[in-house]
């Protein structure tokens, strides 16, 4: 999670760099889309990490789960989540979640929770 972390921030710089208004715009829509609203910015995150999984980007699965632990979610909140996402996207979503489960375990063991 650390190497993923480092990267994302790196690659986010790099993109804040550039001066194009179209990324710039697209970027803040897509921070903005998980601020509080008619739903909670938290349970925004959790919808972010099953459309994340369904769509089987390791990347986005990462930032989501990252954001859920951080927002408070339980490890069993969170494997229900993944759950809806391996009904949603099918067998093909299998490998993102053996990824997801093993960030899962490592984010936790961050927190000082058991794996």
């Amino acid at each position: 999670m650390q190497e993923f972390r480092e990267d994302r921030a790196a690659g986010q710089a790099r993109l804040m760099e550039i001066d194009h208004q179209g990324l710039k715009r697209f970027l803040r829509l897509d921070t903005a889309a998980y601020e509080d609203d008619a739903l909670p910015g938290r349970t925004k995150e959790l919808l972010g990490l099953v459309a994340s999984m369904a769509l089987r980007c390791n990347d986005c699965t990462d930032y989501h789960l990252q954001q859920c632990v951080k927002a408070g979610y339980s490890r069993r909140e969170i494997m229900d989540a993944m759950n809806v996402a391996l009904i949603v996207g099918g067998s093909i979503v299998i490998p993102q979640l053996r990824d997801a489960v093993q960030s899962l375990d490592e984010l936790l063991a961050e927190q000082g929770q058991q794996a």
